[in-house]
């Protein structure tokens, strides 16, 4: 299913903010982690049928006001960090507008059958060899 990915990438949103965790002086004073926010109810370039795929199959990762929201604080670069997030993102929608093939059971084959009752009589005999033999 395809959708148009230059129309949603003008929807996104992007804020930088700064990296957590333990660093020097470089951490604390630069905002290099970039944050991506989508709001998948305002957007224009999803069809209604894609917008409810995805709503179904990222519930967990949506806020109740349908935002989904990425980070990414990877690189010491804001601009590299943009990029992954956007690669993420998108590979994201992608994977959740895939609809699987519906799976059509088939029939056991005879032969298939014939070789596992086959297979089963053979353990049978086997076992049945190890006992003593009946004398009367």
């Amino acid at each position: 299913m395809r959708f148009n990915v230059d129309a949603v990438i003008q929807e996104l949103t992007f804020k930088a903010i700064r990296s957590s965790g333990a660093g020097g002086q470089h951490v604390n004073k630069v905002s290099s982690k970039v944050e991506l926010s989508f709001n998948l109810n305002a957007s224009e370039g999803l069809t209604d049928f894609q917008k409810q795929r995805i709503q179904r199959k990222l519930k967990s990762r949506l806020t109740n006001e349908g935002v989904l929201i990425l980070q990414c604080g990877e690189s010491r670069s804001q601009h590299k960090n943009k990029e992954l997030v956007i690669k993420r993102f998108i590979e994201l929608i992608k994977v959740s507008l895939i609809v699987p093939k519906k799976r059509i059971p088939t029939k056991v084959p005879k032969s298939v059958i014939k070789k596992r009752l086959k297979n089963k009589r053979n353990l049978s005999d086997k076992k049945a060899n190890r006992k003593k033999p009946d004398i009367d």
